[in-house]
């Protein structure tokens, strides 16, 4: 069972909060809590989840809180800042800590003070449609996700945020295990959102899109993650992994065009 704590003060650097953003995920929310029970505290933020989700990691041991959803950025922002530990660790609902990861995070956070470390990066294993991705620009995955409370943010994108650490950090060597698409009804369900959201995003940045953009990139997209990144030896799911990046990278561009063209045509 997770334990609340008191913020940390200097007396005992070891803690660890761990932080979930998550909206419908009553399938994932319990197996994700319960990897990171070694925490000091964990804190699910539901954004209104019309299933169970929050009651099932508030039974998981989590502390819940309600919110809306403002984008992957300022939400993972806003569960930094209640955070009470002085580490935090950024988790994502269909993601699970493994016992070996588990003991090097521990390990890592012990051994920061002494070695001058503000932050860890994390390797993903991450599967697609059932299977393991070991190619396909897919791993190493090195993503940061463990820093000191007081020295980690994260960026302000709706949905590509990533997180910053003021400070020197270090790769651990244990993967992190993400469930990422386990279906093809998921896949197609993300690939609606992921796109939209990345469109968002390149709208605001002052990109501009177009269906001739959209192809070039889609194929360069496909070409990059079957040849240059050696999708080819992921067998068939090596194949679909890159089909579906040359549909992600097609839709986004010809959603930012539609962006622009409403944003041109006014009300």
């Amino acid at each position: 069972m997770v334990t609340q704590g008191k913020r940390g003060n200097g007396e005992n650097r070891n803690t660890i909060t761990v932080v979930i953003a998550a909206k419908n995920e009553a399938s994932n929310i319990a197996d994700c809590v319960a990897s990171a029970a070694f925490a000091h505290e964990v804190i699910v933020f539901d954004s209104a989840s019309s299933d169970n989700t929050a009651e099932i990691a508030r039974a998981a041991g989590a502390r819940v809180v309600h919110t809306d959803w403002p984008g992957y950025g300022p939400q993972q922002a806003r569960a930094f800042r209640l955070a009470t530990s002085t580490w935090v660790l950024s988790l994502d609902a269909d993601e699970r800590i493994t016992p070996e990861l588990r003991d090097e995070l521990l390990q890592a956070v012990a051994s920061a003070p002494a070695d001058g470390l503000a932050g860890f990066w994390l390797p993903r294993l991450s599967q697609f449609c059932g299977q393991f991705i070991h190619y396909s620009g897919w791993r190493p995955d090195h993503t940061l996700r463990l820093g000191l409370r007081d020295k980690s943010d994260f960026t302000n994108h709706y949905l590509h945020a990533h997180m910053t650490v003021a400070g020197n950090t270090a790769k651990l060597r244990q993967p992190l295990i993400h469930y990422s698409y386990p279906t093809v009804g998921t896949l197609l369900e993300k690939l609606e959102r992921y796109s939209s959201g990345s469109a968002r995003d390149m709208h605001a940045a002052g990109r501009r899109g177009g269906v001739g953009k959209g192809i070039l990139h889609g194929l360069w997209a496909f070409v990059r993650t079957y040849v240059f990144k050696r999708g080819f030896l992921d067998g068939r799911f090596g194949l679909m992994l890159a089909i579906y990046n040359a549909e992600y990278a097609y839709y986004k561009y010809v959603k930012l065009m539609l962006l622009t063209d409403a944003e041109k045509s006014g009300p």
